[in-house]
């Protein structure tokens, strides 16, 4: 009897990601995955159970980069103001590094799975709220410094920089020119500089 070919997990799970942030859940096809993933349909379901299962690993690793790739971005400048512009300006440069879906793959699977499938849908919004929640602690540590206000409050913050990053990734799967692009990345990053103190107002913060 031929044996199954053997197969990548994590190589089946990028292929997975990358075709179901195309697709979406619902349009993503049996066959649809036989193709990307390379496996016959009793090799996807023997490794992955339902397309459910397969789906929802793949929005963690989704969710997994998303998170990674923005910590490294703070972590490696001393501003967390300049890290926080600096990830809004990368984003705007995404068009040929992620040319099979540029909006945000939680975003799109909310939106696709909201009235449909509870549990793929509970699963993306707690993954959005982690996010926002990473984003919360880079304006906290700016406040702890003294980069903005020292009443200035994170979470209201994280909400509005986590929209305008939907907003970014929504014009760039619009197919905006990339001039354009950069120009409205510019302007968010303008609005977030915009909170920036000065020292000596930080200090007279601190005095107070």
């Amino acid at each position: 009897m031929k044996r199954a070919r053997p197969y990548n997990r994590e190589v089946a799970l990028d292929a997975a990601v990358n075709l179901f942030w195309t697709k979406g859940y619902h349009a993503t096809s049996l066959k649809d995955l036989e193709a990307a993933l390379q496996m016959k349909p009793g090799s996807i379901y023997a490794a992955f159970s339902s397309k459910q299962a397969l789906y929802l690993e793949a929005l963690e690793r989704y969710f997994e980069k998303s998170r990674n790739g923005f910590r490294q971005e703070i972590e490696s400048v001393a501003s967390p103001l300049d890290g926080l512009s600096d990830y809004l300006v990368q984003l705007a440069r995404t068009r040929s590094q992620e040319p099979q879906g540029q909006a945000c793959m939680l975003v799109r699977t909310l939106l696709d799975t909201t009235s449909t499938d509870a549990v793929i849908a509970e699963k993306a919004n707690a993954y959005l709220e982690q996010i926002q929640t990473e984003f919360a602690a880079a304006f906290d540590r700016a406040r702890e410094i003294g980069e903005i206000a020292a009443n200035a409050d994170s979470r209201r913050l994280a909400h509005r920089y986590q929209a305008s990053i939907n907003a970014l990734r929504i014009e760039l799967h619009r197919g905006f020119d990339q001039a354009e692009i950069t120009v409205l990345a510019q302007d968010m990053v303008d609005e977030l500089q915009r909170l920036r103190v000065s020292p000596a107002a930080a200090e007279r913060e601190t005095l107070a």
